[in-house]
């Protein structure tokens, strides 16, 4: 059923939030710009703001041009909040845009925008997602937000969507609700998009599934280890639990992984780590805790070999960025 919107032509306007993904931006533009061309009608008017009147630097490098600031006055039918990061914690930016979230009969979030939503806390008791490699740390982060791994998802006046390709995605689903089904197709059908994902769609399919039924054990062995990360089951478990013996396992790590198992374990266990050193407040010896770590001086060992750097700098540098 079409959105109850407040206008004929529907106004929106785009929040950028640095650094902000030029893909994103893209997809908005060309969906929302071949609506109004191909219904030969102004459906759409796409105004670009940021927070506070500056350039916006992009993911990709440069800046978008210098945009002003989006006023809190404004009455607009579709907020959409654009990053590719997440906020810091403790961000001052929040206290900024959380009385902007007012302003419009539909808020939208793209790649990490949902974070900053839920960080306003706007997004509690809704579904809610965000670009896949944020997806277990803004669940960690935000447990009263129904997190998804789908590529968007529309729940009551928010909607969200992942990066890239997502963009396009929830931007077709848009029109589709605004305007009609048809328009959405016929504008998918021009862009060589095969046909319209629903939004049950997941955003990526983990490397255990990639292997599938070409290694079936192997892609079990992996779904095991993804779903143990705070008490690692050590290679003889693993190895039993698909019938294999240890040996066995380490040549298929090594055979199509280049890797073996306490390896890319750890490897895991590491990269999970990170994200939520860099993405949430939790303290440090928690998250080498919750990410199978005897003690904080284990971790920080650990951490410091793989990535060259201790936790306590990660989080410091990322902050600053």
């Amino acid at each position: 059923m079409p959105l109850k919107l407040n206008s004929q032509v529907i106004q929106i306007a785009v929040l950028l939030l640095p650094p902000a993904p030029l893909l994103s931006i893209a997809g908005i533009d060309t969906i929302l710009g071949m609506a109004n061309t191909m219904s030969d009608a102004s459906l759409y008017k796409v105004q670009y703001y940021s927070l506070d009147g500056a350039a916006i630097p992009l993911a990709t490098g440069g800046h978008y041009p210098q945009l002003p600031a989006l006023p809190g006055s404004l009455t607009i039918d579709v907020l959409l909040v654009v990053s590719q990061t997440p906020p810091f914690a403790n961000d001052p930016r929040l206290a900024l845009l959380k009385p902007l979230l007012n302003s419009a009969t539909l808020v939208g979030a793209i790649d990490c925008g949902a974070w900053w939503l839920a960080a306003c806390g706007v997004l509690d008791q809704h579904r809610a997602t965000v670009r896949w490699p944020e997806l277990r740390a803004f669940a960690a982060t935000f447990p009263r937000v129904i997190c998804t791994q789908n590529i968007y998802e529309f729940d009551h006046n928010y909607f969200s969507c992942g990066a890239g390709a997502a963009s396009l995605d929830a931007m077709l689903a848009l029109v589709a609700r605004q305007q009609s089904l048809a328009l959405a197709e016929q504008i998918a059908e021009s862009l060589c998009i095969e046909h319209l994902r629903t939004p049950d769609t997941r955003q990526r399919t983990s490397h255990a599934l990639q292997l599938g039924q070409r290694q079936p054990k192997l892609s079990a062995v992996l779904q095991l280890m993804e779903a143990n990360l705070e008490e690692p089951l050590s290679s003889d478990e693993l190895a039993r639990h698909v019938d294999l013996s240890r040996r066995q396992l380490e040549r298929l790590f090594k055979q199509h992984l280049d890797s073996l198992p306490a390896r890319h374990y750890m490897q895991l266990r590491l990269e999970r780590a990170r994200t939520m050193l860099q993405r949430t407040g939790i303290s440090v010896v928690q998250i080498g805790l919750s990410c199978g770590f005897s003690s904080g001086a284990h971790f920080a060992t650990a951490y410091r070999a793989h990535f060259g750097v201790s936790p306590r700098d990660e989080r410091a540098a990322f902050s600053k960025s």
